[in-house]
């Protein structure tokens, strides 16, 4: 795919215990560090990356973006930030989750690439549209941007106040849903796909998982106390 690489992991194969068993690779939910720094070894070399590598964030439900060069020096230089873009080939930028919606952006001909964290509250503030505008200011254009979404709770599983579903719907009508069982939902990732429909992405693809539904995957609004997911995209 023109040299980007898109990856998104599931709960198997690293060293946490319950309840974060196994491939906890979030330092910030109580798992034991140790634990949570092997697993994130283990996540990188299975893709083929360095460890030291990866760009993580500080995800804290906003909008703002951080362009980056490379890897912040320690976890406590990590910014408060739901969106990360670099210009370089090299990096790999990853985005921690366990429901919220995970997204991958690439413009592999400017060698451009985003990585954003859309929750509900994010995906109303604008991360991803803001992600989009500061990969155009590197240089990218949206009609080239290859865009996938990981998995995340879906519309029939993330059960909202009626409300709540009447105001996110009223800012972005594309993310009104409705449960299995018949009570006001919200989308979050139709929601990240209209916005970048609207910004002119055409590559688009998402992932058919629901944490919620999926053993195979963390599910805060499942189990609570639990483990994060990432997602890493990076260009040859």
């Amino acid at each position: 795919m023109s040299g980007a690489h898109f990856a998104f992991t599931n709960r198997w194969g690293g060293v946490s215990a319950a309840p974060y068993e196994q491939l906890n690779l979030g330092g910030a939910v109580g798992d034991d560090p140790a634990a949570v720094l092997r697993n994130r070894e283990l996540a990188a070399h299975s893709l083929g990356i360095e460890p030291g590598e990866v760009v993580w964030m500080n995800q804290v439900h906003g909008k703002d973006v951080a362009v980056v060069e490379g890897p912040w020096a320690s976890d406590a230089d990590l910014p408060c930030v739901d969106a990360v873009v670099t210009g370089r080939r090299g990096p790999a930028l990853a985005v921690l989750t366990a429901d919220c919606t995970p997204v991958l952006l690439a413009d592999p001909e400017a060698g451009v690439i985003g990585a954003a964290h859309a929750g509900r509250p994010g995906m109303l503030a604008g991360v991803v549209p803001a992600t989009v505008e500061a990969m155009v200011e590197l240089g990218a254009e949206p009609g080239r941007i290859i865009a996938r979404t990981g998995p995340a709770v879906c519309g029939r599983c993330y059960e909202v106040p009626d409300g709540m579903r009447a105001d996110v719907a009223a800012a972005e009508p594309a993310a009104f849903a409705e449960t299995s069982w018949g009570t006001p939902a919200v989308d979050v990732t139709a929601g990240v796909r209209a916005q970048l429909e609207r910004l002119g992405v055409r590559d688009l693809v998402s992932s058919d998982v629901c944490t919620r539904e999926s053993a195979d995957h963390y599910s805060y609004r499942r189990d609570r106390t639990t483990g994060r997911l990432a997602s890493y995209i990076w260009l040859d």
